[in-house]
């Protein structure tokens, strides 16, 4: 079965539901504000302490809570931090005195491109071995990709990347073991060659998961009564897959991407320890040793954010795809 892309009147529902998910979108990142914002009120200490030194007066401390807030009543706190969210402003670093905002945004420049580009290249093995695996089951190599990529599974992702240090850092000396430039991508050839390495380590971790999605979503279209009607009208077995079963095939597979991409944004932090990579993990830890709560909130903040936002992606591409979910959210059985 081939399905066609919406039409004008199939447009209404698809931007109905939009709508709707918008807000649910919007709900949801409300309640991540609250939870974020009373999760680390519970937390032991006061924020004035990353301002202050041992030994501290009573009135360095008193000036200290005055000047990040923690002196004004929760519910003050409350509405001043979900007014600044309104405005995206996530304040300053107690100890940098940096914008947040603009803190992010530079680590976002190492955080984003290893994430995104780990998962293309996933993506770019796990697609075609998970078609071959599945297509070739019957035949050895079909089933030693399935086995390797259990295994693959198996191995914590930051084994993969030690493994890939010693293989080709101390052994063959042929890539650097980790850091990142000073200037960034400003010095494009060593921050190109920097991220070598932390991808290749995100994209096997990875594709050894989606790959068993492809693999199973591909056997399931393999029995389908549609791709056997294709070969009966004549289409060659490439033709009738290709035109017929991977739309159908790559609905189920694109929630998981979703959920796998954001995992992996989530999960940077390893890859950005193991690598020593200045990124939104990296950044994270520093403030939360420092007690460093601006940091702290707008890390957290910024990744609800983007997770929500690759659900919301993933949701509105499905019912696009499939005209199946489509008519569901219009109401038709």
């Amino acid at each position: 079965m081939r399905y066609p892309a919406p039409t004008d009147s199939e447009a209404i529902p698809i931007l109905a539901y939009t709508l709707r998910r918008s807000v649910i979108l919007i709900a949801s990142l409300l309640i991540a504000a609250v939870v974020l914002f009373v999760v680390l009120r519970l937390l032991p200490g006061d924020p004035a302490n990353a301002l202050l030194g041992v030994g501290a007066t009573e009135a360095q401390i008193a000036a200290a809570r005055s000047q990040v807030g923690s002196d004004q009543p929760l519910y003050s706190q409350f509405v001043s931090f979900i007014g600044n969210l309104a405005r995206f402003d996530l304040g300053t670093s107690f100890v940098s005195r940096a914008s947040v905002i603009g803190e992010i945004g530079d680590r976002m420049s190492v955080t984003l491109p290893l994430t995104f580009l780990g998962f293309l290249l996933a993506l770019a093995l796990a697609i075609p071995l998970g078609i071959i695996a599945a297509v070739r089951s019957d035949r050895w190599y079909g089933g030693l990709i399935s086995v390797v990529s259990q295994l693959g599974i198996a191995i914590p992702v930051f084994w993969v990347g030690i493994l890939l240090v010693t293989l080709f850092a101390i052994n063959l000396r042929l890539l650097p073991s980790g850091g990142f430039p000073l200037r960034g991508w400003t010095n494009f050839g060593e921050a190109a060659v920097a991220m070598i390495l932390p991808v290749l380590t995100i994209a096997l971790v990875m594709a050894a998961s989606v790959l068993r999605y492809v693999r199973a979503a591909t056997l399931d279209v393999l029995g389908s009564d549609y791709l056997r009607t294709a070969r009966a009208l004549g289409s060659s077995f490439p033709e009738a897959l290709i035109r017929h079963g991977l739309r159908n095939g790559a609905v189920p597979v694109i929630s998981i991407l979703g959920i796998e991409l954001a995992s992996t944004f989530l999960g940077a932090v390893v890859i950005e320890r193991v690598f020593s990579l200045p990124g939104l993990g990296s950044m994270l830890l520093l403030a939360i040793q420092q007690r460093d709560y601006p940091n702290v909130q707008g890390v957290l903040f910024i990744s609800t954010l983007l997770v929500l936002l690759i659900g919301f992606a993933a949701d509105l591409l499905q019912r696009f795809i499939d005209p199946r979910l489509r008519d569901r959210g219009a109401g038709t059985p």
